[in-house]
């Protein structure tokens, strides 16, 4: 077949008197068409549904995490577990500020290593009052737990060099203690016996948070926390942050060595330290749902080859059926490009028309599910594919439609009128 041919079989794909026909001859068998059809609807549904979902579903599931740093460690201290240096096991131990300024000498490695102290006591404006988890830091903090400020500002260095008794407050606290809605910034709020004057509101909402989540925090200075609570230097927990192509594992064994050899901890003790490895745990998600979109690909695309191959098999069928009118077209002139043409448009409409059905349907399933689930989840996730990839799977279907055309077409072009008129 030479260029001038499959020019002409592309101006016939388009013709509008040949798509009347192609659609009158689908037609005639209903049943078929529509169970062939069908196939290919199904896969492409399908592949657009668990697409969409498994999308949306990342997102709402990483939103839990939103503003937590990805290559984060969080340093605990529990009870030892082994005898050291004259010192029973069970003994507790505490971190302290000398660690933190120790660690950072010690850990070139680390970009950032900062203090927490919390501690979970009751707010009140007034009549209000709500279950709060009060946590000292420094601003440095807000690289490890990023804040999402609706009114007002964060803490800054002034307010640790100055000692004031300010705080920034969670969403779940600011409604709760100022159910109006109003800008609480200047007003003062009691947690756990002290009054703090109210300088920003967080607004993030995340389902991971040290010593509690983000919209139940009261966030305070940390050195007018210790004083509040005479705990000296002691904190509670310390984070840690690596430098741009450190990992976090890397580090463990020398944050390890460094703690046990300032407190006394034998070496071999790994119940003596939590050492919570964000990183890890992020990137164990993220391996989780690139298993599950591979998993959607080869379930999808299998189902619409699937289809396609229905497609290519029906229109043998159809051509078998349709030997006397095929023979009678060569008989009366028609050339081959024109039977090419004929049976390319044949399985290339099937094959569209199901295919942006399956991706309108899935749209609109995910469309009206979409706002369902952000309201039972109180978070934001979109559940649809880009416009962009709906495009791509529409010109996939129709290169598919008309591939899975092609050998019926040359099966066409082997029958002879004569071979026409004897079956008839």
């Amino acid at each position: 077949m030479n260029l001038h041919d499959k020019l002409h079989i592309l101006r016939e794909l388009f013709d509008s008197d040949r798509l009347i026909e192609v659609i009158s001859t689908l037609g005639k068998n209903k049943s078929r068409t529509m169970l062939t059809a069908f196939g290919i609807f199904w896969g492409i549904f399908m592949l657009i549904l668990l697409l969409g979902g498994g999308m949306g579903l990342e997102k709402l599931l990483m939103n839990n995490f939103s503003g937590f740093s990805s290559n984060a460690a969080i340093i605990v201290p529990q009870t030892t577990a082994l005898p050291y240096k004259g010192y029973d096991k069970g003994r507790d131990w505490h971190l302290a500020m000398g660690d933190v300024l120790g660690m950072k000498h010690y850990l070139s490695e680390a970009e950032n290593i900062t203090p927490v102290c919390f501690n979970y006591v009751t707010g009140r404006n007034g009549k209000h009052t709500a279950s709060v988890t009060l946590k000292g830091i420094k601003p440095d903090y807000l690289r490890i737990e990023e804040q999402k400020i609706k009114f007002g500002r964060s803490l800054n260095d002034n307010d640790i060099k100055t000692g004031r008794k300010v705080c920034v407050i969670g969403k779940n606290v600011w409604t709760q203690l100022f159910p109006d809605g109003s800008n609480p910034c200047g007003k003062y709020i009691e947690a756990g016996g002290v009054y703090f004057e109210v300088v920003g509101v967080d607004v993030r909402s995340s389902n991971i948070g040290l010593g509690g989540r983000a919209e139940n925090s009261v966030i305070v200075p940390l050195p007018v926390m210790q004083r509040i609570y005479n705990t000296g230097g002691r904190v509670d927990m310390i984070c840690i942050t690596g430098r741009k192509g450190v990992t976090m594992a890397t580090m463990e064994n020398r944050i390890r060595e460094y703690l046990y050899h300032a407190h006394s901890i034998a070496p071999s003790d790994n119940e003596a330290m939590t050492y919570f490895n964000m990183e890890t745990f992020f990137q164990m998600f993220q391996n989780l749902f690139h298993g599950i979109n591979i998993l959607v690909w080869l379930i999808g695309i299998g189902t619409v080859l699937s289809g396609v191959i229905g497609v290519t098999n029906i229109m043998l069928v159809s051509i078998r059926e349709r030997t006397v009118e095929l023979g009678i077209r060569r008989a009366i002139g028609a050339k081959p490009r024109d039977i090419v043409a004929q049976i390319l448009m044949e399985s290339g409409v099937m094959t569209i028309t199901a295919g942006l059905s399956g991706i309108t349907a899935a749209v609109a399933i995910l469309a009206f599910a979409e706002p369902m689930i952000q309201k039972s989840s109180d978070t934001t996730a979109t559940f649809q594919i880009p416009f962009s990839f709906a495009l791509g799977a529409a010109i996939a279907l129709l290169v598919l439609g008309l591939l899975a055309g092609i050998f019926p077409s040359l099966r066409a072009l082997t029958i002879r009128p004569v071979d026409a008129m004897r079956d008839e």
